[in-house]
């Protein structure tokens, strides 16, 4: 027998409790709470409902999911003169979950819906790869691989099927999932010095503060140097300016690279295109690591190429014209190989390629303060770390600094 909806329930409770299942993992790890247990539970639970429910409470709960998940990507628009704007991106992302889960209330079948949320997990909209559903388990007992999502999906679907404590013979495929240690490499055998800021958006381009911010980077890569690190991560655009323009700045820095390796977030100008990179300074030498994923809508405009010039001239004044290189690049510290990435790239497949088992990985998280953004982050690079058995070392301004595996 199954439960029978009423109209509040189908479009009110059940959509808004679907999504808050589906997104707790989120909200237990920010305020440090999280627990395997819940989140194995939560998630299930949520895919479950997610698998049985009807059709409206589908659409309605993916737009929540959406909302919780994505609510803090309008903070940006505010440093662009569109504080108008913060909240309707809000619901524009909503929207488009909706859409995108909703796609599952093309029909009442559970296993049909099994397959269409399996093929979910393979599209991003907008090229904005931060809603993969199998991460609900990356702080979980069960696995987050395609294969064990495919079967976790699978044993919840037929479960619909069951009645009572019949439920649990297809319930029994979830031991197939199980998952709880993953293989990691050995820390490196360097020292390294993670830098963690917290400059506000505000003032961070501000040009009268940018002084104490070069002293404030100074500063903490001669207490770095002072304590014997090999290497000091500082934040992206922790030196908010073009370091290809300012020689006095960039010598300074590869003098005491004779003492410490250094990398640190800036912007690098080459040819009238713009770089967003990291720089790494090393025994006097210096090496430019351009990114190679720009973050849609933050860097560049993911719309038809007519639209686009327009959008980025009109909205963005100009700010979204960043360019990328080909290929990631890599760093070799005291022996040791580190794959560089800024901030987005840092969650996206691309750059977890066999070889890399470190990562440095540089993020300015002040564009959305406050908000769970720098969780999410955390979450989706652990998400890869672990898929790919690599060690992440990520310096952020805002939140999520850390060793993430």
């Amino acid at each position: 027998m199954k439960y029978r909806y009423t109209p509040t329930i189908e479009l009110l409770v059940a959509p808004l409790l679907i999504a808050l299942l589906f997104s707790a993992f989120i909200y237990w790890e920010h305020f440090a709470l999280t627990s395997k247990a819940l989140n194995t539970l939560s998630g299930l639970i949520a895919l479950y409902l997610l698998l049985h429910a009807p059709k409206r409470t589908v659409l309605i709960s993916g737009f929540w999911i959406g909302l919780l998940w994505c609510y803090w990507i309008g903070f940006s628009f505010q440093y662009y003169g569109l504080e108008w704007a913060t909240w309707l991106v809000a619901l524009g992302f909503g929207f488009v979950y909706a859409l995108y889960y909703g796609t599952m209330a093309l029909t009442l079948n559970p296993l049909l819906r099994a397959a269409i949320l399996f093929g979910l997990t393979f599209v991003w909209p907008m090229d904005f790869n931060w809603m993969q559903p199998e991460i609900i388990f990356v702080e979980s007992y069960l696995g987050f691989e395609k294969w064990q999502f495919a079967l976790t999906l699978f044993a919840l679907a037929l479960a619909g099927w069951f009645s009572r404590f019949t439920k649990i013979f297809p319930l029994l495929l979830l031991l197939g999932a199980i998952q709880t240690t993953y293989d990691t490499p050995p820390l490196p055998d360097v020292k390294i010095k993670l830098v963690s800021t917290d400059i506000s958006q505000d003032f961070k381009w501000q040009s009268d503060r940018l002084d104490l911010t070069i002293q404030e980077n100074f500063d903490a890569i001669d207490n770095a140097i002072a304590q014997g690190y090999d290497l000091i991560v500082l934040p992206e655009s922790a030196f908010p300016l073009y370091m290809n323009e300012y020689d006095v700045i960039s010598e300074a820095l590869a003098q005491r690279s004779m003492h410490i390796s250094i990398l640190t977030g800036t912007l690098h100008k080459e040819d009238g295109l713009n770089y967003n990179v990291s720089y790494l300074f090393d025994q006097g030498n210096i090496t430019v690591a351009k990114k190679t994923i720009l973050v849609p809508f933050g860097e560049y405009i993911p719309l038809p190429k007519f639209l686009r010039g327009w959008v980025n001239r009109e909205i963005f004044g100009g700010g979204a014209d960043f360019v990328t290189a080909k290929k990631p690049t890599d760093f070799t510290i005291k022996g040791v190989s580190f794959r560089n990435a800024v901030c987005y790239e840092a969650t996206r497949a691309e750059l977890y390629t066999p070889e890399v088992h470190y990562m440095i990985a540089v993020s300015n998280n002040g564009w959305f303060k406050p908000s769970i953004e720098p969780t999410v982050q955390k979450l989706l690079i652990r998400f890869y770390a672990r898929k790919n058995s690599t060690i992440v070392f990520h310096s952020a301004n805002g939140g999520g600094s850390g060793i993430i595996y």
